[in-house]
């Protein structure tokens, strides 16, 4: 049995290989059914084979999810457990694809009693927004009652109309240069639109400084092979981004905007997903999150089109001071962070050393970028 680890999505599930003889392997592991593409795209880079995926127990009975889905007012008439959805299944502890009595199909989702006030805020945020006319917001369904999380005999649920989308070419999307006015449309829009959000995100405003230090400190702690050369990237961010930080504009932020949380239509965006991480953060965040997530998967496109057009289009809307924009190499540097935690935590050495070298070459190439993007 071989095993590997899917890069298809951040969740990095452990995938297992069988093989039961020279021409058929079967796929376990994954947690969507990206799992399955990714495997079958390492193993034919070597050779042919007929891949087929594990089928595990169902967690849930039809009659079960019937009954589940009835509290929206549901009629359930088929379960599409082969249906790929967007967005990490790390979100919920059990979602599933559903189909009604009148073809309608729906995404339903179990949620941890953990994350109930969070699951109930992120719903009335897109509420809110989707009143606001916001395109490329899909809300939640409310029940009978007006709640979008409804309990079923102790466990909590949520359900939202599924939006089938066209695959990113994760060879060429980073350089198609019509995706940066949508994605940059769709910040500016968000910042228009979130102002006067009756509900209050001013409580907590995330600080990626303070989160760098805690995690910096744990690597001195636990991670002593990578120590040096993180501290030495920390010396980069305290010459000058660390002092400004705090000085920087705040804004509604989706938190985690990247080509893999949007569903694509083949020229446009049909809708932003997995809010998670919403709420107010320093106005450049969204636009340095976008920006270093489409340099990672090809460094060179961070001087592409479509990068290039994106920051053309928010400089151009006047949204972002100019303070944030000097800093926005900083930034992007400062944000890999957080996915450097997450290798950490897996423990994906491969990850890791890929995260450090990008950093470096963010930092090594800082004067190159600024005069290619403004």
């Amino acid at each position: 049995m071989e095993s590997l680890i899917c890069r298809e999505c951040p969740n990095g599930c452990n995938l297992t290989m069988e093989w039961t003889d020279a021409e058929n392997v079967f796929i376990a592991g994954n947690r969507c059914a990206d799992g399955v593409i990714f495997a079958s795209r390492v193993i034919r880079k070597d050779k042919k084979a007929h891949i087929h995926a594990r089928k595990e127990t169902p967690l849930y009975s039809k009659e079960t999810l019937s009954a589940v889905a009835s509290l929206w007012q549901v009629r359930l008439k088929k379960l599409h457990h082969n249906i790929s959805v967007q967005g990490s299944p790390e979100r919920s502890l059990f979602r599933v694809v559903l189909e009604d009595k009148n073809e309608n199909v729906f995404v339903l989702e179990q949620i941890s009693s953990k994350s109930l006030e969070h699951k109930k805020q992120i719903a009335a945020t897109l509420d809110f927004l989707s009143k606001k006319n916001f395109r490329h917001i899909q809300p939640y369904l409310a029940g009978e009652k007006g709640k979008y999380v409804i309990k079923y005999k102790n466990n909590f649920w949520q359900m939202i109309p599924f939006i089938q989308g066209v695959p990113l070419d994760r060879e060429k999307y980073m350089y198609e240069k019509w995706r940066g006015p949508a994605l940059a449309a769709f910040l500016i829009a968000l910042r228009r639109k979130s102002k006067n959000m009756p509900l209050d995100h001013s409580l907590h405003v995330f600080s990626l400084k303070d989160y760098i230090y805690k995690l910096i400190c744990e690597i001195n702690l636990y991670d002593k092979n990578i120590k040096d050369e993180i501290n030495d990237i920390a010396r980069f961010l305290e010459k000058d981004f660390m002092p400004a930080y705090e000085k920087l504009p705040i804004a509604f932020c989706h938190g985690d905007y990247h080509p893999l949380n949007i569903i694509w239509s083949a020229d446009n965006m049909k809708c932003v997903i997995d809010w998670e991480f919403s709420g107010c953060k320093r106005e450049i965040y969204d636009a340095a999150n976008l920006i270093g997530c489409i340099g990672v998967e090809d460094p060179r496109s961070l001087t592409g089109g479509l990068v290039k057009s994106f920051i053309s289009e928010m400089a151009e809307a006047k949204l972002i001071s100019k303070t944030s924009w000097k800093y926005l190499v900083e930034f992007i540097v400062a944000l890999r962070f957080a996915w450097l935690s997450e290798w950490l935590r897996r423990k994906d050495v491969e990850m890791i050393g890929l995260e450090l070298d990008y950093m470096r070459l963010l930092i090594d190439n800082k004067n190159r970028l600024q005069k290619a993007w403004l």
